[in-house]
């Protein structure tokens, strides 16, 4: 062997059989073909993908809290924090909105449930009493007084992502108003923050079992047949939501100087991730990970990320006016336009009054046709059978979505580095934490430094 000089790097590749995004997809279609052949043994599956989900999520506060917490002391600028905090809410409410805008007129063009002309009494209200319930139960206040834990410990303990978030920012406020004093746990935490990515980047090697097992139920549960009954609906909101990333959301990647198929492709560990477990929160360290490895600050990254994971829902926004139109249309309905835009301020208020909640996507829905009478709660049964297909997309388009605003957001701060954006979209290296090796060795394309 020849020995490597001082000043020589040398990047090292894998095989295509052992990068993650293979694996993930090659789970994924080998779940959705023991689902469809063998349907009993596919649901018997479904604890492999539950057991993943848990996984990540337990990992899911500590990574919010230390992120935030490091970044915020980090700064030491606290009118910093807020100038963020209002960027981001201000692009989430903008295109949360056009979102919700988007599936009004795509479902009013395409009208997707034209034709089925369901007889209103022949639905099974029952199916949907539950989502009704909680719909109810979800008020405005009930959610700004949620996001207030009853001890600083049980935010952690319930894993409430808005709740680890207001305390993560509150003791990163009062970390950095320390100032120096506070050096010494900064360090502290940097190290476990360290840790835990190392601790994620471990769990991901389970991310094809966990798409597996969560696939195969998927299609063993509800079957491939379920979704040719309303296969108009399915292909229009998946369509509409490829519109959306990459028309509206590539604009906006055009503006700030960013490509969104590169970012796509950047992100196509997650992607499929979320693909094959229907949730989105399976890929939040990962996301984390990689936002700060593509130049966002910290800081922004900290802030952003955890907040658009339940404010900035742009598929579940175009999901909710386009199953409401679809629900009307089904149901032999005629919405006129002060229905509809009844509909879309309603949509807009009830999608923040839900966020963080278990099946936000349906509850969200139920809570908007629960104020517009003139369709019924009940028409959601049309859908249900199909929800799980539905979920999917809707978790794909809102981690796009955050990912897009997290860019945005660090470039309107000064905080984004372009250069290491340009060199993670062009397939630099990636974060260990966000792509790790399945075996030992190097990571994907991994630079070696020679001594």
């Amino acid at each position: 062997m020849f020995p490597i000089a001082s000043n020589t790097t040398v990047v090292v590749r894998r095989p295509f059989y052992r990068h993650l995004y293979f694996q993930v997809l090659a789970a994924i279609v080998a779940g959705g073909a023991i689902g469809h052949f063998w349907p009993e043994f596919g649901e018997s599956l479904k604890p492999l993908g539950d057991a993943f989900i848990k996984l990540v999520k337990m990992v899911i506060a500590p990574v919010i809290f230390l992120t935030i917490v490091t970044g915020i002391a980090g700064m030491r600028d606290i009118g910093r924090v807020g100038r963020v905090a209002a960027k981001a809410f201000g692009y989430f409410l903008v295109f949360s909105t056009l979102a919700l805008i988007v599936g009004l007129i795509i479902a009013n063009v395409v009208r997707p449930g034209h034709g089925l002309n369901i007889d209103p009494g022949s639905l099974d209200q029952g199916a949907v009493a539950q989502y009704a319930q909680a719909a109810h139960e979800s008020t405005i206040v009930g959610f700004l007084t949620g996001i207030i834990p009853d001890t600083v410990v049980s935010a952690f303990a319930t894993g409430n992502i808005l709740q680890v978030l207001f305390v993560s920012i509150l003791f990163g406020v009062a970390l950095a108003m320390v100032g120096d004093l506070g050096n010494p746990l900064m360090k502290v935490l940097e190290s476990v923050s360290a840790a835990f990515f190392k601790l994620v980047a471990i769990l991901m090697k389970a991310a094809p079992i966990g798409a597996f097992g969560a696939f195969a139920f998927t299609i063993g549960a509800y079957g491939i047949s379920s979704v040719a009954n309303l296969f108009a609906l399915i292909v229009t909101f998946y369509l509409t939501s490829a519109i959306f990333v990459v028309g509206v959301l590539g604009l906006v990647g055009i503006a700030n100087g960013f490509n969104i198929l590169k970012l796509i492709r950047y992100l196509k560990e997650e992607l499929l991730l979320v693909l094959g477990t229907s949730s989105s929160e399976a890929a939040l360290p990962s996301l984390i990970s990689k936002m700060e490895h593509a130049g966002a600050s910290k800081s922004v990254v900290g802030l952003v990320v955890p907040t658009g994971y339940s404010f900035n829902l742009d598929g579940t926004n175009i999901y909710m006016t386009m199953a409401a139109l679809f629900i009307a249309q089904a149901l032999n309905i005629d919405l006129s336009l002060q229905d509809q835009i009844l509909l879309l301020l309603v949509a807009m208020l009830s999608s923040k009054g839900a966020a963080g909640i278990t099946g936000a996507g349906f509850i969200t829905l139920a809570a908007t046709l629960s104020v517009v009478p003139s369709v019924p709660v009940a028409g959601m049964a049309l859908i249900l059978g199909i929800d799980r297909f539905m979920s999917e997309c809707r978790a794909l388009t809102n981690f796009i979505g955050n990912a897009v605003a997290t860019i945005v957001v660090a470039r309107w701060e000064g905080e984004l580095d372009r250069n290491a954006l340009k060199a993670a979209l062009d397939g630099g290296p990636q974060p260990l934490a966000a792509a790790p090796d399945p075996a030992a060795g190097p990571g994907d394309d991994q630079v070696l430094a020679g001594d």
